[in-house]
């Protein structure tokens, strides 16, 4: 059985668990969300590893950014990643990663860019299980009408980010 390092980092809106398989960041997400279990168990079945509390240099770095990233000294992570998902879901994940700091998307628009209008729905469950939180920028999806919906850390954390992001007077 192999390990996931994990580390639990606190930030200004919230807990983060870290995980680290190989070096790479295979987990960056809200420690208290409602498929956190869910998240982990299918985590580890894919690496064929178990969850084992551990720092690491890894850890250590997506720390360090991640207190940058909310210091607002970066705006774009340099860490090795990890997304464990089906085809499909690394797809839409790396779709959201094209999503410049500071702009959104509406799921319709990123179904549009994903080259299928009607994969709303699969595109926002997919970006529902996005195991690496912030990283690969889910928050900045939104809804048709710019409203805030779903997002595994709560609504006041997604709004929160995407202030932090852009600090322009809010529409929402």
């Amino acid at each position: 059985m192999n390990t996931i390092a994990t580390a639990v980092v606190k930030t200004p809106i919230g807990e983060l668990l870290l995980g680290d398989f190989e070096g790479k960041l295979c987990l960056c997400d809200w420690l208290y969300r409602s498929k956190r279990n869910e998240i982990n168990t299918r985590i580890c079945k894919a690496l064929n590893s178990e969850l084992k509390p551990k720092q690491t240099p890894l850890l250590l770095e997506t720390e360090k950014q991640l207190a940058a990233y909310f210091a607002k000294e970066i705006n774009i992570f340099d860490l090795p990643l990890m997304p464990v998902g089906t085809d499909f879901q690394k797809k839409v994940w790396l779709l959201l990663s094209s999503i410049e700091y500071g702009k959104t998307l509406s799921y319709a628009q990123l179904s549009m860019q994903f080259g299928n209008k009607l994969a709303i729905r699969a595109i926002a469950s997919a970006n529902g299980a996005n195991a690496l939180s912030i990283v690969i920028p889910c928050h900045r999806v939104v809804g048709s009408q710019g409203e805030l919906v779903g997002y595994a850390g709560g609504l006041a954390a997604k709004k929160h980010l995407l202030d932090l992001e852009n600090p322009m007077p809010s529409l929402f």
